[in-house]
């Protein structure tokens, strides 16, 4: 059973039907009623097994409620992946708004920080479970975006403490960081941006952007017993882009 937030788009997206195509029922949460209904509309109808609950990663109270009624329905959560997330969109630290502050921080790393809280409490009382954080390229470097950089080192920060806290509980807990990925979420930055998109390529060296499967592989990889041995670790699929 899986627990995936910011599930119904883009590397989330992916990450769902990825966990669904190898047979396991999958919980998706996220804002997007619409986009959630759908994708599961969409699973359910192929003979996939899926469920949409909407959720603001934001708000304690809704992650609680979301976790509890998970258990409610399946009982216990085998794997979940915190993948709910927002661009920075190249904002300034001068000019960051405390709204847009707001926004990042808490949709990134509050966000992340509460998932773990609610799913790890749980995971405790079974005695197992694995947790995998999505986290970004931007988490390891960094560039002008200094808030959304801020937020995903954050994430990483999170993740190394919280795999050595809980170690020995039978839970692993680590983190994807991907390069720039071809998804909704980099077409909203660089809509009508075409040579700063070309620029963002050009950074990674194997010459193109990745492909939300491509991150989702690597989630499902590190859920599985291949990667039982793996904890704390910062994944970077990146196409090259954070080589010295």
């Amino acid at each position: 059973m899986v627990l995936i937030t910011g599930g119904s788009t883009g590397i989330g997206r992916a990450t769902t039907i990825e966990f669904v195509n190898q047979g396991d029922l999958v919980v998706v949460a996220g804002r997007n009623i619409e986009n959630g209904n759908k994708l599961v509309s969409e699973i359910n109808s192929l003979g996939g097994r899926s469920r949409f609950i909407k959720t603001n990663v934001q708000v304690a109270m809704e992650v609680e409620k979301l976790v509890q009624e998970t258990i409610e329905l399946y009982g216990h959560i085998d794997y979940a992946i915190n993948c709910a997330g927002v661009e920075g969109e190249g904002i300034p630290l001068i000019e960051t708004t405390d709204n847009e502050w707001d926004e990042i921080i808490g949709t990134n790393l509050k966000g992340t920080w509460l998932s773990m809280k609610f799913e790890l409490t749980q995971m405790q009382k079974q005695g197992f479970g694995t947790i995998v954080n999505i986290s970004s390229i931007l988490g390891l470097v960094a560039n002008r975006s200094a808030i959304y950089t801020a937020s995903k080192h954050g994430v990483n920060g999170l993740t190394k403490s919280a795999a050595l806290t809980y170690a020995n509980t039978g839970i692993r807990i680590n983190a994807i960081c991907p390069g720039y990925i071809d998804s909704p979420m980099v077409e909203r930055v660089y809509a009508d941006k075409e040579f700063l998109k070309a620029n963002a390529i050009s950074r990674h060296p194997i010459g193109r952007l990745g492909l939300p499967i491509e991150v989702a592989r690597v989630a499902v990889w590190l859920c599985s017993d291949s990667a039982s041995f793996i904890t704390g670790h910062l994944m970077a699929v990146d196409g090259g882009y954070s080589i010295p």
